[in-house]
């Protein structure tokens, strides 16, 4: 079996590229080249951008999408795609977070989002692997009996259909009980975005890609040097690259990893799977694991499993490095799943968790005609397409019963010790520009690699190539100032404080930074080593 790791250029916001963009012709589309008037601009060319321009294009809106790579080039062609209501955050915790009714309403926005993308399967005749399936969440070693009978509780009350299970269905005896989440569902997430994207365009919308929006404001964009004018400005990017402050102190940037091995078809019966994550983790969110199966050919199915999360750039802070990570979830995942013997794929993605836990989506706090679509909490592709949804209603002025719950101008008060906790974290990285960097000289890095160079109080993100050339930029963020941090898995430079990424040559690749780190030339390393 063909090991499919593979350096991933343009197409994908890292160095390894996951089994969806390989597994699909990239979608390109012609580059903005001219201004242009639109009645809505779409930024992000994603699931929730996609569905968002597909929808208000049905309703008859004039719309113009931009993305700065490729369809699917962000953190959504790197999702596993799970579509399900089993969401991150335990039910009893939105009760006492929401209430009663907002549970309820969680609950049901994301069943009705499922419902939506096999609508939309069915209305587009599109050939995703969109497939009917039981989810099953259970316990880590870490957590209680008590807490899963309580969640099974929690989710009936929120109107879900759920089931206990005294053992796991497709994992081994000692797995123990769980709780079956019942008609879940799972597709191929670039094969469900290139139909949509034809979809989009058969209704006279327009894509440009490889068109980067600038200066999002109420009128409109910059983009390749033209402007865009809209009325309405939808901004589906992730992490929203027109916010500068207040959206970056409600949620936070974590990495999560993925592998995926070859099975011998029909040996693990298509489910979805979770445990209920790591009670003990230093992080909020209690990291989990995921799983689930794809078709891969005529003789295998791919297993895919995705876990051991960590806050973006602050890997090193549990002493566990990015490829360790890999080695972690491949054990892990071996020991539920006996079948996997061969890697060939692996990918990490980049997920925004609020600190209440519910996505952001609606008008951008302090504007009226710019909304965002951010904060997915791991359960991207049903959040992306509700985001489509609220936008679409909001726009024409239509109501919506679950736009109040999303709202981007709530406030996280009901978990101020996990707010504070999080704000000091943030804070606590600028420390990197007088902690110890990781080398003090170019030449202390081998081909391939790169690292944070200091030379007195001045910080480098630095990278040595295949042909032994180093490139150097300024390791300050852009956005507000924190050092970077090397991502030795992904070759990319990783912001530690709001989960900017940027690729071994300094380009921005991961908001909400919107510009390159600041290059330098290498005779500047030296001088200001002799400064020093």
């Amino acid at each position: 079996m063909k090991n499919m790791f593979s350096n991933a250029g343009s197409l994908t916001s890292g160095e390894n590229i996951s089994y969806w963009i390989q597994s699909v012709e990239p979608l390109q589309f012609e580059q903005l080249s001219q201004d242009i008037d639109a009645e809505v601009l779409v930024v992000g060319g994603g699931i929730a951008g996609l569905t968002t321009g597909y929808f208000l294009a049905k309703a008859g809106q004039q719309v113009v999408l931009v993305d700065d790579g490729l369809i699917g080039s962000g953190e959504t062609g790197r999702t596993t795609a799970h579509l399900t209501c089993a969401l991150d955050d335990r039910y009893y915790n939105l009760e006492e977070i929401f209430g009663k009714d907002g549970s309820r309403h969680a609950a049901e926005s994301h069943r009705e989002a499922i419902d939506q993308i096999e609508r939309t399967v069915q209305e587009l005749h599109i050939d995703c692997n969109f497939q009917r399936l039981n989810g099953y969440l259970f316990l880590h070693p870490t957590d209680k009996r008590k807490n899963l009978e309580k969640e099974l509780l929690a989710t009936q009350q929120a109107g879900l259909n759920t089931l206990w299970l005294e053992s796991t269905p497709g994992m081994p005896a000692d797995a123990g009980p769980c709780i079956e989440f019942a008609n879940q569902a799972q597709f191929h997430i670039m094969k469900y975005l290139h139909g949509l994207a034809r979809g989009f365009i058969l209704l006279g919308g327009k894509i440009f890609t490889q068109s980067k929006a600038v200066k999002i404001n109420k009128n409109g964009a910059e983009c390749n040097g033209y402007k865009i004018t809209a009325r309405h400005i939808v901004v589906a990017t992730n992490s929203p690259v027109n916010d500068l402050v207040t959206m970056h102190t409600k949620q936070f940037p974590f990495r999560t990893y993925v592998i995926a091995a070859p099975i011998p078809k029909g040996s693990v019966q298509p489910a979805l799977w979770w445990d209920t994550g790591d009670m003990k983790s230093k992080w909020y969110t209690k990291p989990y694991h995921y799983v689930r199966t794809e078709p891969f050919n005529e003789s295998y199915d791919l297993l895919i499993s995705g876990g051991e999360d960590h806050k973006t750039g602050q890997a090193d802070s549990e002493d566990i490095p990015e490829e360790e990570r890999y080695r972690n979830l491949i054990n892990w995942t071996r020991s539920h799943f006996p079948a996997v013997n061969e890697i060939v794929y692996k990918w990490s993605g980049q997920v925004l968790e609020p600190l209440d836990s519910l996505a952001f989506i609606g008008k951008n706090p302090g504007d009226e005609n710019v909304y965002i679509i951010t904060g997915d909490s791991g359960n991207g592709m049903t959040h992306g397409t509700l985001g489509g949804m609220i936008i679409t209603d909001l726009i024409l002025g239509r109501e919506n019963p679950w736009a109040s719950l999303y709202s981007p101008r709530r406030l996280p008060v009901k978990v101020p010790g996990t707010y504070l906790k999080e704000v000091a974290n943030m804070a606590a990285q600028y420390a990197d520009w007088i902690t110890k960097a990781d080398i003090k000289d170019a030449d202390q890095l081998r081909a391939g690699e790169g690292a944070i160079l200091s030379k007195g109080l001045k910080r480098y993100a630095v990278y040595k190539d295949e042909q032994n050339n180093i490139h150097a930029c300024s390791a300050m963020c852009p956005h507000l100032g924190c050092v970077v941090h090397w991502n030795a898995e992904e070759k990319t430079f990783d912001c530690p404080c709001h989960g900017s990424r940027f690729t071994k040559e300094g380009t921005v690749i991961n908001g909400p930074a919107t510009a390159d780190l600041k290059m330098v030339q290498v005779g500047e390393l030296e001088e200001a080593g002799s400064k020093k």
